[in-house]
């Protein structure tokens, strides 16, 4: 019995190690990949006729504000205010009736002064996969500017790129280390499925009828 344990307590610490292996292989490459297409200025970023705002929920599960929410759509604001970009696809999920980040993000941005015209809604943005995915194949975009907090812009570009789309990220101001911890642990596991999905060529879970964007 003892001796079957032993065997159990190493297959176990061997899994750990390939498990940690491969969480900073994939989060090394992937920030020394999309370094250079990522700007923290709209001085230095190129000019794209889109951006792509990368959605997530107004409130925490707590009732709190969500930084993310609001440090997002005043980048984005920032962004077309600044004249680098021209229309606004907010890709986010909507999957339950009572729950729509890209709705919420558009009021957001529509009460800071950006034109509803403008602003294009992707309800079936479910993961970063599919947001970048569905900007190319429904939108019709492969040049754009990824809109969301620097680590998951990381994640996102090398996505986008990976897949022939010619993306830049604008970083928006990140939030404190605490109310953030959850958000950048699941992103380290997130990294790793990113290889998974690029490399078995993994499609969105849905795509439907094009959008024109003119």
């Amino acid at each position: 019995m003892l001796k079957k344990f032993l065997w159990i307590q190493i297959i176990f610490s061997a899994l750990m190690v390939v498990v940690c292996i491969l969480v900073i292989v994939a989060n090394v490459k992937i920030s020394s990949f999309s370094e250079e297409y990522l700007f923290n200025s709209t001085d230095s970023i190129p000019q794209c006729k889109t951006a792509v705002v990368l959605g997530t929920s107004k409130f925490m599960s707590d009732g709190s504000k969500n930084y993310f929410f609001y440090n997002r759509t005043k980048a984005a604001e920032i962004l077309f205010k600044s004249g680098k970009i021209q229309f606004i696809i907010i890709s986010g999920d909507n999957s339950l009736s009572y729950y729509n980040e890209p709705a919420d993000m558009k009021k957001e941005l529509v009460s800071a002064g950006v034109p509803d015209s403008v602003i294009f809604l992707d309800y079936a943005g479910f993961r970063t996969f599919d947001s970048m995915i569905r900007a190319k194949e429904v939108f019709g975009q492969t040049k754009f500017i990824v809109v969301s907090q620097k680590f998951h812009n990381e994640r996102a570009v090398f996505i986008a790129r990976k897949y022939s789309i010619e993306a830049y990220g604008y970083n928006a101001e990140d939030v404190n280390a605490y109310s953030g911890l959850k958000t950048k642990v699941r992103e380290l596991f997130a990294r790793v499925k990113v290889f998974i999905d690029v490399y078995t060529n993994k499609k969105p879970k849905f795509l439907g009828e094009k959008v024109i964007i003119q």
